[in-house]
């Protein structure tokens, strides 16, 4: 190989053998791991700090939480693969100190410390904060579905059984008419088929039993939804049974550095009730007196955006067109001007609509208006088939409209939202791979989304301040 830059020789002894710290350089972000997991109370957060004082000496919490960083930083979930890497890896030797455990004791760790963990990444959030990188208060909340360890097969809903049972009992019917013709004929080989047949149809019978035994179970659930092999998880699909079983992965994603600032993984199919929710937890995160949050449609809900106004929050998202009338060809609810001071609409034709009436519908005190003139209206065709249009109006529709109002004002938050929190779910989805969660139960899988999160926002701080500038702040 003469020509070429040549390596030792592997039999070659040195007299001093290299140190292992002079393998990891100075900007190499294991160290970062080290510091920010050494700096951290593990007792106050949950874990088991105190040995026994009898049986086998156990791992320490820091160097456990440190094998799990590293592997969540660097798309290694598996504790099988973990054991593999601290055996080979040369950056997991020197954080682990040369230590191996195997992969059992690194399954149990995460598996028996699920609340601690989870506290470890708002503990790296707090630094965040220190380091004034959510100093504008400015966050977007945005869900995505995250598959499960949950096949489809293995989920049942009452829409899901009840196209099975139809397809069983037409799959039934053509066997039955299979051996009906079969038998007609009368021929030796028509007994074998038969016999073939009748195999099927027993075979589907017992899988109506299973299917009713289901039902069954589907009517006293909550949810009305049966996973068998994660509990938890639910099929985020409109009942078609082809979307994805799983979860809703909820996050606050500050607007500026694009770091998580709160999440939380929920197995509501919808994200409409979790506005106040996540945007509450955003604020008490950041000790701010108020916040700014932008969503996209699917969070709009009245009672939502009214407990957020509450709370001094001040949310952005495009209200949803519930009625189908533009559809028809006729006007929509924006076409009815509201004035406040009188109490009353004017209508596209310049009618007024006058109070009327009020009622309770979905726990909301519903006002409704309508103009006498509607009987003779010349533009009527346009407007309903009904005898009167009747806007109903919300008892507390003035914080929708102000709503409405700043939306009209600020056209870019939606640009805003999209490139802020769609980012870090492409890159967590990313590193997570085609199989997602590893984990079952929403307990298990909070934690397990916790690491993915803290490595997130550790890669992301990294980038924006370095390696070197993190350590000193997090030393300081």
């Amino acid at each position: 190989m003469s020509g070429f830059i040549e390596g030792d020789s592997r039999n070659q002894s040195t007299l001093l053998p290299d140190c292992l710290d002079d393998y990891i350089t100075k900007e190499n972000p294991v160290r970062v791991i080290d510091v920010f997991l050494d700096s951290l109370n593990l007792n106050n957060l949950g874990f088991k700090t105190i040995p026994a004082n009898t049986g086998r000496p156990s791992y320490h919490p820091s160097l456990m939480l440190k094998l799990y960083v590293y592997g969540y930083l660097n798309r290694i979930q598996s504790s099988r693969r973990l054991e593999r890497e601290s055996h080979r890896n040369v950056e997991l030797m020197w954080l682990l100190k040369r230590l191996t455990p195997d992969f059992k004791t690194i399954a149990d760790f995460r598996k028996d410390n699920t609340k601690a963990i989870q506290k470890v990444c708002r503990e790296f959030v707090l630094i965040c904060q220190k380091l004034n990188l959510f100093a504008d208060a400015f966050i977007a909340i945005d869900g995505s579905k995250f598959k499960a360890v949950n096949n489809r097969q293995k989920n049942y809903t009452a829409g899901k059984i009840k196209s099975r049972l139809k397809l069983i009992d037409e799959s039934i019917a053509k066997y039955l008419k299979q051996i009906e013709l079969t038998d007609s004929i009368g021929l030796e080989k028509s007994t074998h088929k038969t016999e073939k047949l009748q195999k099927k149809i027993d075979r589907l019978t017992k899988e109506i039993e299973k299917l009713n035994t289901i039902q069954a179970q589907l009517n006293i659930l909550p949810g009305k939804q049966l996973s068998l092999t994660d509990p938890d998880s639910r099929s985020m699909s409109s009942g078609n049974g082809r979307g994805t079983v799983g979860y809703n992965v909820q996050t606050a994603v500050d607007t500026k550095h694009h770091l998580i600032v709160a999440h939380e993984v929920t197995n509501n199919v919808v994200d409409r009730s979790q506005l106040a929710n996540m945007a509450t937890k955003s604020k008490q995160v950041l000790q701010v007196d108020k916040l700014t949050v932008i969503a996209d449609r699917g969070y709009y809900k009245g009672e939502e955006i009214k407990a957020c106004e509450a709370n001094n929050i001040t949310t952005y998202l495009p209200k949803t067109q519930t009625s189908n009338n533009q559809a028809k060809g006729l006007f929509g609810r924006h076409h009815f001007i509201y004035h406040a001071d009188k109490d009353e609409y004017i209508c596209p034709a310049g009618h007024t609509a006058i109070y009327r009436c009020q009622r309770k519908e979905c726990n909301k005190m519903i006002r409704n208006y309508w103009s006498s003139a509607c009987i003779g209206c010349a533009i009527k065709n346009k407007c309903t088939p009904a005898k009167y249009r009747s806007i109903r109006r919300w008892e507390h529709e003035e914080v929708l409209d102000k709503l409405e109002a700043r939306m009209d004002s600020n056209k870019e938050m939606m640009k805003i939202r999209k490139c802020t929190v769609e980012h870090p779910f492409g890159t967590i989805k990313s590193w997570m791979g085609a199989t997602h969660f590893q984990m079952k139960t929403l307990q298990k899988v909070s934690t397990e989304m916790s690491l993915h999160v803290l490595a997130y926002n550790l890669k992301r701080v990294m980038n924006i301040l370095g390696t070197k500038s993190l350590i000193e702040a997090i030393q300081a």
